[in-house]
């Protein structure tokens, strides 16, 4: 049984583990760097533990610190949040080695699906639709010109240990190959210390839609439906919702069940989420398992009742998850990512908040850490808050959304509320008219 959690990551991630965890009856160790040792979470908290300056180099992923900060206050385990070190395969390890229990997969599970090309190969072998694209990693030019011709272009370049559109070129035809790949092999280096690229066949105009997931280390694994995360710019999302209408209820079952084997095949524990890429055929194509908590998990926890993070815990102390026919997916649920820049132009916009005036009522949520008078650091992710809505269908959500977006009022830094008003109201977004690309080439041009 799991007694004391500590929780390596920041923000509102942060505050909205601590909150699970106590109600859960355990006890929440923070953990903050000294940019962030006035939040206001570190209160709520047992116990908060500096773990160095404001850098997350020296904070939120120095490991001898995070380590030395469990150890000390006596957790018997760590829950990761997203990013920083959630999907770090050496974190892991000496987490193992230390007797302090990873609140996510194993080693091993994480390991499989951090090489992409590697993943791809063993969603095949389980069955599962995957694009069609190199069997390994590219070698060199040569090489990449040869499996461009085999597979047909367009292609898509991208990095092994990527994320995030980091070390990611599309090619049209084999004059722009040679510049593209030294491009993504280079941008991977500098990103992820890993400069190995494998390649795919571009699929036009996608929809990304993922699964998410929850196994146990007894076999069992269920899903909690799809969300639609396509409405990105540069490749990171800023709209999610559940579920993805899009989909035909005949492509919907097939979809969830692809990636409940999927996860099947590989003993997943924990929560994960299945990324696919869908067609303009409603052909959907496996492009990466997600080894941690998504940001945009909320969601999934409003359409079906489910608190992940509770389950996350409970598996991690060896309990059996309950059954698919236990959970009921109802009504729509939409997440605004609330950033901290300039809806116009996306610079980030750090600073303290004047003011802060949230909205609520029935079936509205808002996951922050911040409040009036915080000062958004400079050092960070520039992603302060989540504004999630549920209605009884998409088109309550959006009305919901839309009411709740007009009473939100920050002053003291610029956000991207603006811009989430605009979607709105956007005719293509209203139709479900847009794909992976429309935020960047319609709706800011």
């Amino acid at each position: 049984m799991i007694k004391k959690i500590l929780i390596a990551n920041r923000g509102e991630i942060a505050l909205r583990a601590i909150r699970t965890i106590k109600e859960m009856g355990k006890e929440a160790i923070a953990v903050y760097s000294s940019a962030d040792k006035d939040a206001h979470y570190l209160k709520l908290a047992d116990a908060a533990i500096c773990i160095g300056p404001e850098k997350s180099s020296d904070s939120y992923l120095n490991i001898p610190a995070i380590i030395s900060a469990a150890e000390i206050s006596g957790c018997d385990a760590i829950f990761p949040g997203y990013g920083f070190l959630s999907e770090n395969q050496q974190f892991v390890e000496i987490c193992n080695l230390h007797d302090i229990k990873f609140i996510g997969p194993s080693l091993e599970v994480m390991q499989l699906m951090s090489d992409k090309s590697k993943a791809k190969e063993v969603m095949r072998k389980a069955g599962v639709p995957v694009i069609p694209g190199s069997e390994g990693a590219i070698k060199d030019i040569e090489d990449a010109k040869k499996k461009a011709k085999e597979i047909g272009y367009p292609i898509i370049l991208k990095a092994a240990a990527g994320g995030g559109g980091k070390g990611m070129r599309v090619v049209e035809d084999e004059s722009y190959i040679e510049n593209a790949f030294l491009a993504a092999e280079s941008e991977a280096i500098s990103a992820f210390g890993d400069g190995t690229i494998y390649m795919e066949k571009f699929i036009k105009n996608p929809r990304h839609i993922e699964v998410q997931l929850i196994g146990d280390s007894h076999g069992n694994v269920i899903h909690l439906g799809e969300r639609d995360c396509s409405l990105q710019r540069r490749h990171q999302k800023m709209l999610e919702e559940s579920p993805a209408v899009l989909l035909d209820e005949k492509t919907r079952e097939n979809l969830l069940q692809t990636a409940v084997k999927a996860a099947k095949a590989i003993k997943y524990e924990g929560a994960g989420t299945i990324e696919f890429l869908v067609d303009a055929d409603k052909n959907f194509y496996f492009m990466e398992m997600n080894t941690r908590l998504q940001v945009e998990h909320p969601v999934s926890e409003m359409v079906s009742g489910v608190d992940i993070i509770e389950w996350m815990i409970r598996v991690a102390q060896g309990e059996k998850l309950f059954s698919q026919e236990d959970i009921e997916l109802k009504g729509h649920a939409i997440e605004c990512r609330i950033n901290a820049e300039d809806p116009n132009r996306f610079i980030p916009s750090p600073g303290k908040i004047k003011s802060w005036i949230q909205p609520g009522g029935k079936d509205v949520r808002m996951d922050t850490h911040v409040y009036a008078g915080y000062i958004v650091p400079p050092y960070y992710d520039s992603m302060i808050a989540k504004l999630i809505v549920w209605g009884e269908n998409r088109e309550k959500a959006i009305a919901k959304m839309k009411r709740c977006l007009k009473e939100f009022e920050v002053t003291g830094i610029k956000t991207t509320i603006d811009f989430h008003k605009k979607l709105m109201d956007n005719p293509d977004f209203i139709s479900n008219n847009y794909d992976t690309k429309y935020i960047d080439e319609k709706f800011l041009k």
